[in-house]
């Protein structure tokens, strides 16, 4: 296994369970409302009428609620964290939009996923690869359990490598942001000062293309957002 996340499962599981309350304020602040204008058009690479979705590392559900939204009354979606604070948020929410039936939420871990090959027809991880241990791992259980013809749809924040806007966004998230998280959770610093190392020591862009389509996945294309701060990916097995 070759590590792209040098902190362990189980800090991560703790760092992610004690800001869960505070998340989707802090989220909001830090995107400026952006992320969910993302997995809106993000989930429109879905075929709403498929049988089988499952949203990977599903936080607080926000991805599960649009996708809720779009896809057919007809298709079972599963969301699935290893944080179980998250997932009392996730479950909260989507009772508040009156979708708790529509969705079975399991705790587990993206690195040994608890479900049979080929499974789903569409699998979405919005923000969670950057914060798992070994990408290359998660990937090819992704690739395992998803349908052949089906495909995976990803979003995450990376380092900005345009030199212009790279030092204001480094300032950004490296004071900024971490700034921000404890006006909310005044005991949450290191907890977000993780969450802007999680990023600068992720892979870029065209790594994460490349790891795609080592796993197996094909027609894989990119989508970059706001100077490359975050990007979609989308691959088909």
């Amino acid at each position: 296994m070759s590590k792209t996340n040098d902190v362990s499962e189980a800090k991560v599981q703790e760092i992610f369970n004690h800001i869960a309350g505070d998340y989707d304020k802090v989220n909001s602040l830090i995107s400026m409302g952006t992320h969910r204008k993302w997995r809106a058009q993000a989930t429109k690479e879905i075929n709403p009428n498929i049988d089988s979705i499952l949203d990977l590392c599903c936080g607080t559900g926000d991805w599960t609620l649009e996708i809720l939204k779009q896809v057919s009354t007809n298709t079972k979606v599963t969301a699935l964290d290893f944080s179980e604070g998250m997932l009392d948020i996730a479950k909260q929410k989507l009772q508040k939009n009156n979708y708790q039936d529509r969705v079975d939420f399991i705790q587990g871990d993206a690195m040994k996923l608890p479900f049979e090959d080929n499974t789903f027809d569409a699998v979405t991880i919005g923000f969670g690869l950057r914060n798992v241990p070994d990408v290359n791992t998660v990937l090819s259980e992704i690739y395992r359990v998803t349908k052949p013809g089906g495909v995976l749809i990803s979003l995450d924040a990376f380092k900005v490598e345009t030199p212009i806007i790279k030092t204001g966004w480094k300032f950004y998230f490296g004071k900024i942001m971490p700034l921000i998280g404890r006006v909310f959770n005044h005991n949450a610093k290191d907890e977000y000062e993780y969450l802007n190392s999680s990023v600068n020591h992720f892979v870029s862009i065209l790594e994460l293309k490349k790891m795609f389509e080592a796993t197996g996945f094909k027609e894989v294309r990119i989508k970059k957002y706001i100077f490359g701060s975050a990007a979609m990916h989308v691959g088909k097995k």
